[in-house]
């Protein structure tokens, strides 16, 4: 059931499934990222389809949440999908990340727990809000607008 501030096809409630559940709806480099906390390589063939992507909206690509959209992406040279906000902020979550040996914020989808990638800010980027969310292009859906 569909709430009136969830757009069509988006989730109306918490996601949540086991790991065997995941493996059947996810492949298993979305499983990586999404499941696993993993991080795809940078320069990667969907951070190309990124850039080539024109306006819509980016979903998770394990819920269909609405997380980003392309008004508020840029390219970052990173070799990773960048987005200086979300589109919906109560889908997106973040929390402390001490993996790797430093200290990130880690960026979840709220709806279904899956890990996005993380968020940086004070880079100096010409944004709104300074901030860049990293985001792996696997655990995205792009929906283009209309």
């Amino acid at each position: 059931m569909e709430t009136p501030d969830a757009a069509p096809g988006e989730p109306s409630g918490k996601i949540v499934k086991t790991g065997e559940e995941w493996r059947k709806t996810l492949t298993p480099g979305q499983y990586h990222i999404l499941r696993e906390s993993g991080t795809e390589p940078p320069d990667g063939e969907a951070y190309h389809e990124f850039k080539q992507q024109g306006e819509g909206d980016y979903q998770c690509a394990g819920c269909g949440a609405l997380l980003f959209s392309s008004a508020q992406k840029f390219d970052s040279h990173c070799g990773w999908p960048s987005f200086y906000d979300p589109a919906k902020a109560t889908n997106v979550t973040t929390k402390t990340d001490h993996s790797g040996g430093r200290i990130r914020t880690e960026v979840n989808c709220a709806v279904c727990d899956g890990h996005l990638g993380h968020v940086f800010e004070g880079e100096g980027f010409d944004t709104p809000t300074d901030k860049r969310y990293c985001i792996n292009g696997v655990g995205l859906k792009f929906v283009p607008a209309g």
